[in-house]
């Protein structure tokens, strides 16, 4: 009887198990099924076309194409299918940076005339490699360059052409002052791995990296070689995708040359969590918050924050990265805690990738999340190409306040002036003229609805505009240049208003945006300053007793205070967002 009792208690948690694996698989594959489906409305929405790679507890749980990789062939995208990353690009340039370190070839804090003896004399002594690793060496970014599109992408440089384009520039700021990032900064290293193998970046990239990990699909990108399997780039213009304009890669460099695919990226992904690159003690350093970046941090070639999981509070650690180059967006997030990923690679520009991440972070984490919505800015546009005005208009009416739809500030914008340099005057105006009424507290719309009044000859509400620009944003000097071509002398603008010295010492102490990132308001004299935690202090000006704004930055912060006259918090806006800050 004690056999058959033994038997029958084996027989029991065999099953057991047998139950439990097959849960655990079930579950697995309803998170297959809903990544999936979310991913196949983005795509139906024209929001993300690409491909994408999921990985939970290092195992590959969504692995997938969606969309054409070239659209004139009506070739699909697919796992393997190679992608333009632009600044993901940068990871492997730190890798680099940091191999060389571990073999006692660089010294961190050096000056890069230690390594670069002809760069340039006025700034080479002032920068280290360091800095230049995390965007603080105040070194101009190129790319930002009013010539940059127009003319430097088009044309193939060497590494040391490239130098000679922003070697003698002013800086920024006084090296490891504040955060900014410079894809300068990455072309100088990309030159310093050149300078020290007495090889070229990707000869070194391939012995280094790609060749240890067996990346066969990851490369150093030329655009007249002959890549199989290599996606094109599209990006929306007038409503419509077209070809995304020539870039000669030789331009991004060692900031955003190379492609590869999301299977080479996983198998990237998994050697950081070995010392199969580089020895544990520098891997770490890769992977240190260094410089406060927002409420991010910058390590080396990494961003190290949290993700939202869907639509809960709860955020999870993780390091992450994007990149944007003509025609293609790119975002890999790796998760630490549990080693999951999500990789993300598409190729029509501008997709709504960190979103993407979010929902998706909270399909693993077993959370609810936000369903993908269309754009109601590119809709309407829309129905007034294929239509007319009227019908773009009623149909904004109609589902601006619909849950299927989501409204862009930005995206009204750039349908605004779409519409504009199509000779759709009257539409434009029609346009831009919503996007004030839907985002009253930016400065931008302002200015942009002053434009398209002035192409109608409606001189005096460009001019009420174009006001209204400056008094959100006193440092708007677009406006303040339009107001002159205008007529308005200086002396009828916003001026600053005059706050009494006891009000703005109420408004001192410390507001908390976000955990961990704090504003901190000062008084010296009668000027206040607010610096973010790890940030140099910036001065801060009135618009009225509680209203004030900022000239570094295009920000303004409003002073809150309860029924009893007392200050609890600030809303800072910002980029079209608000956000409160509860003082502490």
């Amino acid at each position: 009887m004690k056999t058959i009792k033994h038997s029958t208690q084996l027989r029991v948690i065999a099953f057991s198990f047998i139950f439990l694996l097959s849960t655990i698989a079930a579950i697995s594959q309803n998170k297959t099924k809903q990544i999936d489906a979310l991913l196949n409305k983005y795509a139906e929405y024209g929001q993300f076309n690409g491909s994408a790679l999921i990985v939970q507890q290092e195992k590959v749980i969504y692995k997938n194409g969606l969309g054409m990789a070239n659209m004139e062939w009506d070739m699909p995208n697919a796992p393997d299918t190679k992608h333009r990353l632009g600044s993901i690009t940068k990871q492997f340039t730190a890798m680099l940076i940091m191999q060389l370190v571990a073999e006692g070839k660089l010294d961190l804090q050096a000056p890069i005339s230690n390594y670069l003896p002809d760069y340039s004399k006025v700034n080479g002594g002032k920068i280290n490699i360091h800095q230049l690793l995390t965007h603080t060496s105040g070194t101009p970014n190129y790319t930002s360059f009013p010539n940059y599109f127009d003319e430097m992408s088009r044309n193939p440089y060497t590494p040391t052409e490239m130098l000679k384009i922003f070697a003698d520039s002013t800086l920024n700021f006084i090296p490891g002052q504040r955060f900014e990032y410079s894809n300068s900064g990455y072309v100088l290293l990309g030159a310093i791995v050149e300078k020290i193998s007495g090889k070229t970046y990707e000869q070194v990239l391939q012995e280094r990296i790609f060749n240890p990990l067996n990346m066969t699909n990851t490369g150093f990108d030329h655009h007249g070689s002959i890549l199989k399997k290599r996606a094109s780039g599209y990006e929306m213009k007038a409503g419509k995708l077209e070809n995304s304009p020539y870039l000669d890669m030789s331009t991004p460099y060692s900031a955003g040359s190379l492609y590869s695919t999301v299977e080479d990226l996983f198998i990237w992904d998994q050697a950081l969590y070995t010392q199969k690159l580089l020895p544990k003690k520098y891997m770490e350093m890769i992977f240190t918050k260094h410089i406060p970046d927002g409420d991010e941090f910058y390590g080396y070639g990494w961003n190290i924050a949290k993700l939202p999981a869907g639509n809960t509070t709860d955020s999870i650690p993780v390091f992450i990265h994007g990149g944007g180059i003509n025609g293609f967006n790119t975002v890999i997030v790796r998760f630490p805690e549990d080693k999951s990923t999500i990789i993300l690679l598409n190729n029509t520009g501008r997709g709504p990738l960190y979103k993407i991440a979010v929902a998706i972070n909270g399909i693993l984490r077993g959370t609810t999340y936000e369903q993908p919505k269309q754009s109601l800015a590119t809709t309407v546009y829309s129905e007034i190409i294929e239509k007319d005005l009227k019908s773009g208009l009623a149909f904004y009416e109609k589902n601006k306040d619909s849950n299927q739809f989501f409204l862009s500030e930005n995206e009204m914008n750039r349908s605004g002036y779409n519409l504009l340099q199509a000779g759709k005057i009257t539409e434009a105006e029609a346009i831009f003229k919503l996007n004030t009424e839907a985002f009253p507290k930016s400065y931008n719309v302002y200015d942009s609805y002053g434009e398209a009044l002035m192409a109608q000859g409606k001189t005096e509400m460009a001019i009420a505009n174009y006001k209204k620009s400056i008094e959100l944003n006193p440092a708007n000097q677009h406006g303040i240049d339009m107001l002159k071509k205008l007529g308005v002398a200086p002396a009828e603008m916003v001026k600053d208003a005059i706050v009494p010295e006891a009000i703005l010492a109420s408004y001192t102490g410390n507001y908390e945006l976000k955990p961990g990132f704090v504003l901190t308001v000062s008084l010296n004299g009668n000027q206040l300053t607010a610096q973010a935690t790890g940030q140099p202090p910036f001065e801060i000006f009135p618009k009225s007793d509680t209203e004030f704004y900022v000239k570094v930055v295009p920000a303004q912060i409003t002073f809150n205070k309860n029924k009893s006259g007392v200050v609890e918090s600030l809303t800072l806006f910002q980029g079209g967002q608000e956000i409160v800050g509860k003082r502490i």
